[in-house]
């Protein structure tokens, strides 16, 4: 075969969504045919009767296998071109290559049709003619255990549709496409530098999820080091950067043990990270702020940074320093101060609040609101975001004799009775 034919069978086969499936009904058939012989081999009494039925009741079963088989497949299949939609317009139309190869779908839809076609073949064996009677028992216990794999199935294909649906799984299916032929078309390796002593490179990429911190603490003190946690909750760490550094020399190998209490995967969480719930109610709000726009329920969203914000404002900020029980220094980490949680929950809004009456008065409401509140080291964030607000709302183009509702605060955004700085909070 030329290379050119091979290489087009082999994209069609590694493209191709139904040649599992066919593989599968194939697979339906054989099993049909073989569990049919099987059974007219013992002349049907390999299985008892008080489990199969008579004739009528193996046909009613059978039918309703291969009834419920073809109910199952049409709901793969919608989900699919819904995941195809979705994808293509909110990330690309170049995406959907990727979701056609995507495994368990195809699995999904064969292990489906593959048992359709072993109960519409076993259907077919069903005989009810007088002298010639015939119930395939062993079609029909195999059909129960295809009925009890393809429910199965059902659940682990929504598990996993609903997790492929996900921003990060999709970017992650093209990376992990994209490093492989990397590692393909460009195998070899120029030398590498020489990292720092006492660095631990991350064995694959991904963002950092979870520390284990009481067991790296118990770690360092056992091995008589501190470690240092390079990146952030949150970061994304390429393979082969640096994710932890020893400083010491233990006495013992603490490497593995101590990648193996760093957790890296797809996404953020918010398990320990705290800074990703003000992400999400933000990309929320933003998002509400183009098209189509929703000022309302971007209003909604700034009221829960509002009350995050004001119960973190006179909280203590851990410093990233975890000491053992002697107060020796054991594992550092990177923290995130009020200063970057006021910046991540303001400056993208204030950026675009420019468009909305009703946000920009609720923003001014929240601000003034933490002003009151916060304490007096932690009110120069707050005051950058004001005037950076001020910036947005006070400009030549919102002159004239609507310019004072742009400039007033509003717990509602727009009909609140009482203006929010009407009483203030004493300052303290």
């Amino acid at each position: 075969m030329p290379a050119l034919t091979r290489f087009r069978a082999v994209h069609w086969l590694q493209t191709s969504m139904w040649f599992w499936p066919l593989i599968c009904i194939a697979g339906g058939v054989a099993l049909s045919v073989l569990s049919v012989a099987v059974g007219r081999a013992f002349d049907g009494a390999l299985v008892p009767r008080a489990l199969t039925g008579g004739p009528d009741a193996a046909l009613e079963i059978l039918g309703t296998v291969a009834g419920s088989m073809v109910s199952l497949t049409a709901l793969v299949l919608t989900v699919v071109l819904v995941v195809i939609q979705l994808a293509m317009g909110q990330f690309s139309p170049r995406i959907v290559a990727t979701i056609l190869k995507d495994k368990p779908s195809q699995f999904a839809i064969g292990t489906f049709v593959g048992t359709f076609a072993h109960a519409m073949l076993s259907l077919s064996q069903v005989s009810a003619a007088e002298g010639d009677e015939f119930v395939p028992g062993v079609a029909i216990v195999v059909a129960f255990v295809l009925i009890i794999v393809s429910i199965m199935v059902l659940v682990l294909y929504v598990n996993h549709i609903g997790r492929k649906l996900r921003t990060a799984s999709l970017i992650e299916a093209v990376g992990d496409q994209l490093r492989r032929k990397l590692d393909e078309l460009y195998p070899e390796e120029v030398r590498r530098e020489d990292a720092p002593p006492g660095t631990l490179a991350a064995p694959r990429s991904g963002v950092l999820l979870h520390i284990d911190g009481a067991p790296l603490v118990d770690l360092a003190r056992r091995a008589g080091v501190a470690i240092e946690i390079l990146p952030a909750l949150g970061d994304f760490v390429p393979a082969g950067a640096g994710l932890a550094r020893i400083r010491g020399h233990p006495s013992f190998d603490i490497r593995h043990e101590i990648l193996r209490r760093l957790t890296l995967d797809t996404e953020r969480s918010l398990d320990q990270d705290l800074a990703y719930g003000p992400r999400l109610l933000v990309d929320i709000c933003v998002r509400c702020l183009s098209d189509p726009f929703d000022p309302t329920t971007a209003v909604q969203a700034i009221d829960r940074l509002h009350d995050f914000l004001r119960h973190l404002a006179r909280r203590r900020f851990p410093t990233g320093e975890h000491r053992d029980e002697a107060g020796e220094l054991r594992l550092v980490t990177r923290t995130v101060s009020w200063d970057d949680y006021v910046r991540l929950c303001f400056e993208e809004i204030c950026e675009k609040a420019g468009d909305s009456v009703q946000v920009t008065r609720r923003l001014r409401a929240c601000l003034k609101d933490l002003l009151d509140c916060a304490p007096k080291d932690r009110r120069p964030a707050v005051e950058r975001q004001l005037r950076l607000l001020d910036a947005q709302t006070c400009g030549p183009d919102r002159a004239g004799p609507n310019a004072e509702a742009w400039r007033a605060s509003d717990p509602q955004g727009i009909g609140s009775s009482r203006p929010a700085d009407a009483a203030p909070a004493p300052r303290r």
